[in-house]
């Protein structure tokens, strides 16, 4: 029954991280990047315990022992995805949503090189030939274009790649930190990984915010009723993504995650009113190939 769950699981996190991608970018330029950031931890932590607290009492387990080598890959998947959300909100402010969705998306081939050489995660024919072709999809979709004969940008594009390698080192240890738990029950396992995370995240930047930058962490406050949707929603999303890494490596998971470009394109379409060109239509058909080989191996 595991066997396609992951597919499941990837899809409908792929969906919701979309979802609050769209909403911490209005977020942006109300309350800045940090404190963009930091709504996805701060108000995402609440629904995570209320998911911890459901699946505890279902399954009737205990919160599992977190051993210093859970910790350890946990924290470097919490300090990572810090980062990454960081740098991928900070792109957008200055390009396209669909277009840094994109770019951040070549995250899969830093996935399986790290999965590789610090988890042993095993990269067949077939995965590699899937992440190939999906990735190129992605670079013909964000490749800059040219506007009136001036380049667009490279800070945008720059951030757009360093997130999706933040995003990559931190999927591969979120992954580790499950794997170490060594919890018979994965739904156990990947829940108690997202408090974790997430406790870890929160302290982190609260910290900060509070020695640094009190005005940022009281707009976050201030705006609460629009962070609590986009907490919910990276709560959600963070909840399928590792129950999709208990369930297979996070290069194959990674790698079908990449059908968020879609989802992007249509939020983008509908809220932002930017539109696809049809070179950006040739990289979606790409990364289609690239999705079937995947499911199919």
């Amino acid at each position: 029954m595991t066997s396609w769950l992951w597919a499941v699981f990837t899809i409908l996190a792929a969906g919701g991280q979309t979802l609050r991608n769209a909403m911490q970018r209005d977020l942006t330029a109300k309350i800045g990047t940090i404190g963009a950031t930091h709504v996805r931890f701060l108000f995402g932590l609440p629904f995570a315990l209320v998911f911890l607290a459901i699946v505890l009492g279902a399954t009737g387990s205990s919160f599992p022992t977190l051993s210093v080598r859970m910790l350890s890959w946990t924290f470097v998947g919490a300090a990572t995805q810090i980062a990454a959300t960081a740098m991928l909100l900070a792109a957008m402010r200055d390009k396209s949503f669909v277009l840094i969705t994109a770019l951040n998306k070549i995250e899969p081939v830093h996935v399986a090189l790290f999965g590789l050489l610090f988890l042993g995660d095993r990269l067949t024919p077939g995965l590699a030939v899937a992440i190939f072709i999906a990735t190129l999809g992605v670079l013909i979709m964000s490749w800059p274009r040219n506007t009136g004969g001036e380049a667009l940008g490279k800070r945008p594009i720059v951030l757009g790649l360093a997130a999706g390698a933040m995003f990559g080192a931190s999927a591969v240890g979120y992954r580790g930190g499950i794997l170490a738990l060594e919890h018979p029950n994965f739904i156990v396992a990947a829940t108690a990984t997202v408090v974790t995370g997430l406790t870890i995240q929160v302290a982190f930047l609260t910290t900060y915010l509070l020695l640094f930058d009190r005005r940022t962490f009281q707009a976050i406050l201030t705006a609460w009723r629009p962070s609590l949707v986009a907490g919910f929603m990276g709560a959600f999303a963070s909840e399928m993504w590792f129950l999709a890494f208990a369930l297979a490596t996070a290069a194959k998971v990674r790698t079908l995650a990449l059908v968020e470009i879609f989802f992007a394109g249509l939020i983008s379409r509908s809220l932002f009113k930017e539109g696809v060109a049809s070179r950006e239509g040739l990289g979606i058909l790409l990364i289609v190939v690239g999705v079937i080989i995947l499911l199919n191996i």
